[in-house]
């Protein structure tokens, strides 16, 4: 493959005379080493739109951006110039993310693709010696979440999760798991995570493909399809998008390309929950739809028609946790955490935490270094800096993989129970499901030839 391998400093030459402002997160937070902008660690992007960039531009005070790839020629350009005007320096474009794997400048990537993508890139971007930071859910399957754990501990590669929960949104969530650990509304009885609904679509025509969009390569390991679009358009976005499609703006409405709410919202919302009651390296032992509703008829666990959304559009699903903890996750309600004890209650979510002991921690608050305690240390400027922080001292950052799949495990079991209709009983030191062969078929999927993941 031929690309122009850019070397670290050439590249560098062009950011540094953007001053030191942004260069140093403190001095407490950070060893000599990436005080100096020529030490800055160098970072590609892989999967650019919403997101993608989100967690770019949260990362340009603490590393210099190298290149980018996106299949859609569009998003691409948009990103570059973007990032350009950030950094001061152009970085290289790509629409196969495998050229950016090649270049030995790189010390990271980040991926911010459609899901069933992560972890075929992941796995190649950790044999090419990358550091990983993934958009959560990390995974389109339990097996592929093993199989990443396997090649973390084969390459010691440092793998960040995008739960940004864990750092960020004012430390709500760090101080909601503290209240829980230090006994503040006693034994707990029940969680309920509330990731909102989906709606559903009516049937979706076939369309042309957009221009600048390879519609095969944003395929990759999933069956080929024809793309599909409404001519609807919403506007707002560039010149406006289709309202209904299977890709770019809707791909987690569909489970060849993602899980729905369960996987997005629950990847976030569960995981805190799992991580407030201790249970981040166990699982559940039953699963249980109690209500739902997916956007189309299924038949054996696949829908019977390919032309329309397929995911779980509402959703009431009971989980049995370790020590006889009730998890309930629902479409239902606030979007947010409500967790129930046997002396209290309180909620969470992105915007407040309140309820009385929340209250009660003006008279009496926990230790004043609790919160740092619970996080292993200093707590980090955002995600993107704690991804960072953990390349330097070699040791796995706040969202580790094993943590997120444990907990991810919980959403994808929520998925195949609702697709099958039937609870599921789940082994978590075999991570298997139990008396269920039908059930297991779905813990894996098979890749589209040609798009196989390279062990």
């Amino acid at each position: 493959m031929s690309m122009n391998r850019t070397s670290r400093r050439r590249f560098l030459q062009g950011t540094v005379a953007l001053g030191a402002a942004g260069v140093i997160l403190s001095p407490r937070r950070y060893a000599k080493g990436f005080e100096s902008a020529n030490e800055r660690p160098v970072f590609a992007t892989i999967g650019l739109r919403n997101q993608g960039w989100e967690i770019t531009q949260k990362t340009f005070k603490f590393a210099d951006f190298a290149a980018l790839a996106d299949v859609d020629a569009k998003v691409l350009a948009e990103n570059v110039q973007k990032t350009e005007q950030r950094q001061g320096k152009k970085p290289d474009a790509y629409k196969d993310y495998r050229e950016v794997l090649d270049r030995k400048d790189i010390d990271a990537v980040m991926i911010a693709t459609p899901d069933h993508w992560h972890t075929k890139i992941a796995v190649e971007a950790m044999y090419a010696g990358k550091d990983v930071y993934c958009e959560k859910p990390l995974t389109l399957t339990i097996d592929e979440g093993k199989l990443i754990e396997k090649v973390v501990r084969e390459t010691g590669r440092v793998f960040q999760v995008g739960t940004m929960q864990r750092t960020e949104c004012d430390k709500r969530f760090l101080l909601a798991v503290a209240l829980v650990k230090h006994g503040r509304i006693g034994k707990v009885k029940k969680i309920t995570c509330g990731i909102n609904g989906m709606e559903g679509s009516p049937p979706i025509p076939e369309a042309p493909v957009p221009e600048g969009l390879d519609w095969d390569f944003w395929l990759g390991p999933a069956e080929k399809v024809p793309y599909r679009a409404l001519p609807e358009l919403r506007t707002g976005y560039g010149g406006g998008v289709p309202l209904y499609s299977n890709c770019h703006y809707s791909f987690r409405n569909w489970h060849e390309y993602s899980g729905g709410k369960l996987t997005d919202w629950g990847a976030h919302h569960v995981d805190i929950a799992v991580w407030a009651i201790g249970a981040s390296d166990t699982g559940p032992g039953k699963v249980a739809p109690l209500d739902y509703a997916l956007a189309c008829e299924y038949k054996d666990g696949y829908p019977v028609v390919r032309d329309r959304y397929n995911v779980a559009t509402r959703f009431n699903i009971r989980v049995e946790m370790p020590d006889d903890v009730e998890l309930l996750i629902t479409s239902e309600g606030d979007n947010g955490i409500l967790f129930e004890g046997g002396e209290g209650r309180f909620f969470v979510n992105r915007g407040r935490i309140s309820g009385k002991p929340v209250e009660d921690l003006q008279d009496n608050p926990l230790p004043e270094d609790a919160l740092e305690q619970l996080y292993g240390g200093p707590i980090s400027a955002n995600h993107s800096a704690n991804f960072i922080e953990a390349m330097q001292s070699r040791k796995q950052p706040i969202s580790d993989v094993w943590s997120h799949n444990r907990m991810l495990e919980i959403c994808h079991l929520s998925n195949i129970a609702m697709r099958l209709g039937r609870e599921v009983r789940w082994d978590p030191v075999k991570r298997e499901i139990v008396g269920d062969p039908q059930a297991n078929a779905f813990l894996s999927r098979e890749s589209r030839k040609g798009f196989e993941i390279k062990i």
